[in-house]
């Protein structure tokens, strides 16, 4: 039997009515679901829609073996999944309630169609790479890796900061800036997208380092191999800073040392036959489009 983990977050009320249809669905092909706790209250209690799963998950620690992880929201809770599946090497679908829809780029529309296909296994397995963060103390626990990008901001309005970088121990560059962002292919078209970083191949192997708001103009996002010791050292007045995996958070001590790496563990992304890299760009930049036609 086939056994599926629905993960999710709220959402609207236009979407009520996908959402009892995929569950339904998945009842009348005799699918094992297993439901992420928060989003089975949420469904039972505010949306009132009624599921039966085999059991309920919180965490990592007691997600059962599954065949498919679904992710039920935007790119947000995409991210959110990955930090529940990690290591296990789930295939991740992800199905969009959101706007854009990079990550959970399978519209509610588009499920009676693509669901069917994904159940009978016409689907293929793209593996992503994350980017892994190693400080003195334990900052982010377990979940010290993200799928997106690192960010590190200053934490008032005021003065930059200075942020030291070195590839395998050499200097690349002091940025004095804003704050820096430390992208995967994933991330690319993510934050550092909107700072003026290059969009990447998902195959590509590589990091990408985008200042954020640099006080010299000529200073440009780089693009390194993810197989370097990335090490971040932080100045600033305030003497402290705020370093972002993905949407998780923390304020650190300017004395504070990131090394960043490539994880030891890749994450599963289930997509369709019909769908790729290139015609997400085209649907979800516009590229091609042009008002006039």
């Amino acid at each position: 039997m086939l056994k599926i983990a629905v993960f999710g977050k709220r959402f609207g009320e236009p979407f009520y009515e996908k959402c009892v249809s995929l569950f339904e669905f998945l009842k009348c092909t005799s699918v094992q679901t297993f439901i992420y706790r928060p989003f089975y209250e949420f469904l039972s209690e505010e949306a009132r829609i009624a599921t039966k799963p085999a059991a309920l998950f919180d965490s990592y620690s007691n997600l059962p073996e599954c065949n498919l992880f679904f992710s039920i929201g935007g790119d947000g809770t995409f991210l959110d999944a990955v930090t529940i599946v990690r290591n296990r090497n789930i295939p991740i679908v992800g199905i969009n309630t959101g706007r854009l829809g990079f990550l959970a780029d399978i519209s509610m529309n588009e499920l009676p169609q693509v669901l069917p296909e994904i159940l009978n296994g016409r689907y293929f397995i793209r593996k992503v790479e994350l980017l892994n963060l190693e400080t003195k103390y334990p900052y982010f626990g377990d979940i010290n890796f993200a799928l997106n990008e690192l960010a590190i901001h200053k934490r008032d309005s005021s003065s930059m900061i200075t942020i030291h970088a070195y590839l395998d121990d050499r200097l690349l560059n002091s940025y004095w800036a804003d704050g820096l962002i430390i992208a995967t292919p994933t991330g690319s078209t993510a934050y550092s997208l909107s700072v003026g970083g290059p969009i990447l191949h998902p195959s590509c192997r590589e990091f990408i380092i985008s200042p954020i708001a640099p006080h010299n103009l000529t200073v440009r996002p780089m693009v390194v191999p993810n197989n370097v010791k990335l090490t971040l050292k932080v100045e600033g007045r305030g003497g402290k800073f705020m370093a972002s995996l993905d949407s998780r958070s923390q304020v650190l001590d300017n004395e504070i040392e990131l090394h960043v790496s490539k994880a030891l563990f890749t994450i599963s992304v289930a997509e369709t036959t019909g769908r790729n890299f290139y015609s997400t760009l085209r649907s979800k930049l516009m590229w091609g489009a042009d008002n006039r036609n």
